[in-house]
């Protein structure tokens, strides 16, 4: 690929209209075809009357299409407010459980195991107080520092701390009921979005669930690139450098000689920037709103959240081929480390070239 594709010239704003309603059409039928709603959303969801926060919420669901996930909104509408209540009500248990007194319950665990012969029972249930109290103060530290240029996350308002606590409890809950991972540090990055998404939604009676629907949408999203979290898997195929392996290959592919140039010539290693890049999923290398934006990509791409970003990595790098083919090891470091500004679009659509 000597160059990236041209992109389509802008939809007029009659097109952007139609498209609104067209996924208005698509959420208000009884058995919703997340097909079409998948087509839709890959183009960017609109913004107004809550309608990204309940596309996202179904398409969640159905991020890993080579699997049966438990689903968090059914395709049936009429299963809709069912479901929500069930789902809102094991969350509501869950900080009974884990938030109400965490010391008592870690407490009351490690007294359990250690009068239990099952020795892997607290390495599949919670965290024992050591573990907790680090794992605590790290959320506590990443959350305090996600989006400092935002209102919504950061500052001394009551709306702000409360949305730094929404985080920090969802992360803490994860931790503790998913013991093979854990917290790791960038969690916070990834939890952020979905939780302003669902947190905005113009519906109070939505807006006030958005710490437990965002948990139950975190836990379904992470599920496609768990391994990517487990240091224990970091050298085998399905961890980060078998991720990695996959993006270098699918650079070669598509741009042989970029490839050849960046990890040969130059000998920039793809772990120096794509590291950021996959287990962050975008969202240090592009500003909010643009995060957004790929992420209705993102979740809405039928093979599923893992293949397509690579795809979207892979562009990002052909965008910038002539910069990188001119560049040596320090300067291409560094423009891969500070992605500069571009047409999400345009990136988009040079991403869905690479199916």
């Amino acid at each position: 690929m000597a160059s990236s594709p041209r992109s389509p010239p802008p939809a007029p704003p009659e097109f952007e209209i139609s498209r609104q309603s067209r996924i208005f059409a698509a959420l208000s039928k009884k058995v919703i075809d997340l097909d079409e709603l998948r087509m839709l959303a890959a183009q960017g969801v609109p913004d107004g009357a809550g309608v990204r926060s309940t596309v996202w919420k179904s398409l969640t669901i159905h991020i890993m299409v080579v699997q049966l996930l438990l689903g968090y909104l059914p395709n049936d509408r009429s299963l809709w407010e069912e479901e929500l209540a069930k789902k809102r009500s094991q969350y509501a248990a869950f900080k009974d459980e884990f938030l109400s007194n965490p010391v008592e319950t870690t407490r009351r665990v490690e007294s359990q195991a250690n009068h239990t012969e099952n020795a892997e029972y607290v390495d599949n249930g919670l965290l024992q107080r050591s573990e907790y109290s680090e794992i605590m103060e790290q959320i506590d530290r990443d959350v305090k520092r996600t989006h400092p240029d935002m209102h919504f996350f950061c500052g001394d308002s009551s709306f702000a701390k409360s949305n730094q606590e929404s985080l920090k409890n969802v992360l803490l809950i994860f931790a503790k009921l998913n013991a093979g991972i854990r917290y790791v540090q960038g969690m916070n990055e990834i939890l952020a979005p979905l939780f302003f998404v669902f947190r905005s939604d113009p519906d109070d009676k939505n807006a006030n669930f958005a710490e437990a629907d965002s948990f139950f949408c975190f836990v379904e999203l992470l599920s496609g690139f768990r391994d990517n979290f487990c240091q224990k898997l970091d050298n085998s195929a399905v961890g980060i450098k078998g991720t990695l392996s996959k993006l270098s290959q699918l650079l070669a592919k598509y741009d042989e000689e970029l490839q050849h140039h960046l990890e040969v010539t130059t000998e920039v290693n793809l772990q120096f920037f794509a590291f950021r890049w996959i287990t962050l999923l975008l969202t240090q290398e592009f500003n909010f709103a643009d995060t957004i934006h790929i992420w209705d990509t993102l979740l809405s791409d039928p093979d599923g959240p893992p293949e397509t970003l690579l795809r979207i990595c892979c562009a990002m790098l052909i965008l910038v081929r002539k910069r990188l083919l001119a560049g040596d090891f320090t300067s291409n470091l560094k423009l891969l480390q500070n992605y500069p500004p571009t047409n999400i679009s345009h990136l988009l659509y040079v991403a869905n070239k690479l199916h």
